[in-house]
C-alpha cells in the first residue's frame, strides 16, 4: 500500500494569514520501516549548521577596513555589481533559518534547498517572486532536485531516523540514518514526503539521469573516514538508486560502480597526503555533471577528475581520469558545455570556508579549471587549458572559491554563470578556453569586518532569461542579464532545469 507523510510546510496561508508550524500528519499510516511518525511540531536543527564565524588577525581585520575606505570592495551589506546587470529581488530567509544550498527549477517555480528543508518559490514574476511553500525537513545540505512530480533531497548528515523530524546524532548509533528522500510535489503548495533510501556514506549531492518510466540518482558521498563507519576506504564510487515514478515508495540502491578500482586499503583513487601535499584523498565524489544528450558525465571527485559513460544508466564507467597535484586541493563540481567538446571542473579550496580569492592565494588555485574534450566515443581524453578566477578584490574576513554555476545557452559561444560565496556571482566567457574572461558580477560586502563569517552565493544558475542565486545567509536573489553577448539566451525556455543534469539547450540531435 503507498503511503505517504504530510511534511512540515512553515508557509502562510490565505487562511491563517500568519506563519505557524503545521502539525505533522500521516497519510495513510506508515510505510514499514521507512517512514517513520514525527513529532507533533517540529524545530529547525542548529546541529547541521556551518561551523561558526572565526576570528581573524588584526591585521587582516585592518586590511579589510582599508580596504573599503579605499572603495576596492564594497562596505559590509552594501550591493556592488557591474552596468550589465540588474538586482531584480531579494527574498531574505523567513521560517527555515539555517544555510541556503542548492536551486532547482520547474515551470514557473524555482526549489530552493536549505540545510533545514527546502523553499519553493513561484517566479512566474521574477521581479517579485513568492513564497509557495517552506517545508522543514532538516538534514544537511539538503542537495535538490526535481523531475516531474518528484523532488530529491541529500541528506549527509548523521540523524536519529529517516523522518522529517530527526535530530542529529552520533553516527557511530547503529539506528542512525542518512541517504536520499523523495517527496511527492504534484501539489507544489502541499509537498508530500514519500520515500526514503539510506545510501553507504549519506548523500552530499546527488544528480538525476531521468528516462519516462524511471528516475535514476546517482549518490555522491565521501569520508571523514574517521566519523562516518560505511565512509572508511575504499569508498571509491558512487550509489546508483532507481525511483519508478509511478511508485517513487519503491525507489531502491541497484548498485554501487567502483570508480577507482585498486589495489590495498585506499582503493585506486588520488592518495592526497602525503604522496600529493595539499590535495584531498579520494574517498568518494563530491559531485556529478551528467549530459544524457551525450551519454557522458562529469565526476568532480575530491582528488581526481573524471569522464565516464553513461550509454546504460545503471553501470555508468570510467572512460578518462585526470589530476591536478599542483593546484588542486578538492575536485567539487562540474559543468559541460553545449557541445561537449570542454569541462569546467571548480576547486573547493578550504572547502567553502575560508578567504581565498586573495593576493596570498594567487589566481590558480581555489579556481576553475578548463579542460578540452578530445578524440571520441570511449576514447575521449581530458586535456587541460586554463584556469579562470574572479579578478575582483575580495577581503581576508570572505569566504571565497569557485562554485556552482551554470551554462548560459548563446550558439558559439560558452557562458557560464557561476557563484563563488561572498566573492558573489561572475558571469563568464571561456569560449577561449586558453582565455577565458569576465563580463559581469554581482557581490555584497564582507559580512564581517572582524570575523570571517561565512556566507555568500551558494548557486547561481541561469533559467528562461535570468539569474536565480541562492545567498547562504540573504536570502534568494533574481537578477537580470542585460548585454548583447547574453542576450540570445533569452530565447531559450525550459520546462525544467536541474543544472547537474545539463540539457540539450539546443537540440543538437534532433534528427
Amino acid at each position: 500500500m503507498e503511503t505517504e507523510e504530510t511534511a512540515v510546510n512553515l508557509s502562510p496561508t490565505p487562511r491563517t494569514r500568519r506563519r505557524r508550524l503545521a502539525t505533522v500528519a500521516a497519510a495513510a499510516g506508515l510505510l514499514a520501516g521507512l517512514l517513520t511518525a514525527a513529532p507533533a511540531v517540529a524545530t529547525p536543527d542548529p546541529g547541521d549548521s556551518p561551523k561558526s564565524p572565526s576570528a581573524v588577525s588584526r591585521s587582516d581585520a585592518a586590511k579589510t577596513r582599508s580596504a573599503i575606505e579605499k572603495g576596492d570592495i564594497p562596505g559590509p551589506g552594501v550591493v556592488d555589481h557591474s552596468d550589465n546587470i540588474q538586482h531584480l529581488a531579494n527574498i531574505p530567509k523567513e521560517a527555515l533559518p539555517g544555510t541556503n544550498s542548492d536551486l532547482a527549477f520547474q515551470g514557473k517555480y524555482a526549489f530552493a534547498g536549505n540545510y533545514d528543508g527546502f523553499r519553493v518559490f513561484d517566479i512566474s514574476n521574477p521581479k517579485r517572486p513568492r513564497t509557495v511553500a517552506q517545508v522543514l525537513c532538516p538534514g544537511s545540505q539538503n542537495d535538490i532536485s526535481v523531475s516531474g512530480d518528484l523532488l530529491f533531497l541529500s541528506t549527509d548528515s548523521s540523524r536519529s531516523d529517516n523522518s522529517c523530524a530527526s535530530a542529529t546524532q552520533p553516527a557511530t548509533e547503529k539506528s542512525s540514518w542518512e541517504g536520499m528522500k523523495v517527496f511527492d510535489i504534484s501539489d507544489k503548495a502541499n509537498p508530500k514526503y514519500v520515500a526514503a533510501v539510506e545510501t553507504a556514506c549519506g548523500s552530499h549531492t546527488h544528480t538525476l539521469v531521468p528516462e519516462r518510466r524511471n528516475v535514476y540518482v546517482y549518490v555522491s558521498s565521501y569520508g571523514p573516514s574517521d566519523t562516518f563507519p560505511d565512509c572508511k576506504p575504499p569508498h571509491d564510487g558512487i550509489s546508483v538508486i532507481k525511483v519508478p515514478r509511478k511508485a517513487p515508495q519503491k525507489a531502491a540502491v541497484i548498485d554501487f560502480p567502483v570508480l577507482f578500482p585498486g589495489e590495498g586499503p585506499d582503493g585506486g583513487g588520488n592518495p592526497g597526503d602525503p604522496t600529493n601535499p595539499g590535495v584531498s584523498k579520494t574517498t568518494g565524489c563530491h559531485d556529478i555533471t551528467v549530459l544524457p544528450s551525450e551519454d557522458l558525465a562529469a565526476g568532480a571527485c575530491m582528488g581526481d577528475g573524471i569522464l565516464f559513460s553513461i550509454r546504460n544508466p545503471e553501470r555508468p564507467r570510467v572512460i578518462d581520469r585526470v589530476q591536478d597535484n599542483v593546484n588542486f586541493a578538492f575536485w567539487h563540481s562540474a559543468t559541460f558545455n553545449q557541445r561537449a567538446d570542454k569541462v569546467v571542473f571548480t576547486d573547493e579550496l578550504g572547502g567553502g570556508g575560508a578567504a581565498t580569492c586573495n593576493d596570498e592565494v594567487g589566481p590558480d588555485r581555489g579556481a576553475d579549471g578548463i579542460y578540452d574534450v578530445t578524440g571520441r566515443g570511449d576514447k575521449r581524453k581530458l586535456s587541460f587549458r586554463s584556469y579562470y578566477k574572479i579578478p575582483r578584490a575580495q577581503a581576508d574576513t570572505e569566504n571565497c572559491v569557485a562554485h556552482n554555476g551554470s551554462l548560459i545557452p548563446v550558439k558559439g559561444k560558452d557562458l557560464m554563470v557561476q557563484a563563488w560565496y561572498q566573492g558573489g556571482v561572475s558571469v563568464w566567457d571561456f569560449t577561449n578556453s586558453s582565455r577565458p574572461k569576465e563580463i559581469a558580477y554581482f557581490e555584497r560586502g564582507p559580512l564581517s569586518t572582524d570575523t570571517l563569517s561565512v556566507g555568500g552565493s551558494w548557486s547561481a544558475y541561469y533559467y528562461n532569461g535570468y539569474i536565480y542565486s541562492n545567498d547562504m545567509s540573504m536570502g534568494f536573489d533574481v537578477l537580470k542579464l542585460d548585454d548583447r553577448r547574453t542576450d540570445p539566451a533569452k530565447g531559450v525556455r525550459l520546462d525544467e532545469l536541474n543544472v547537474q543534469t545539463q540539457p540539450d539547450y539546443f537540440d543538437r540531435h534532433r534528427h
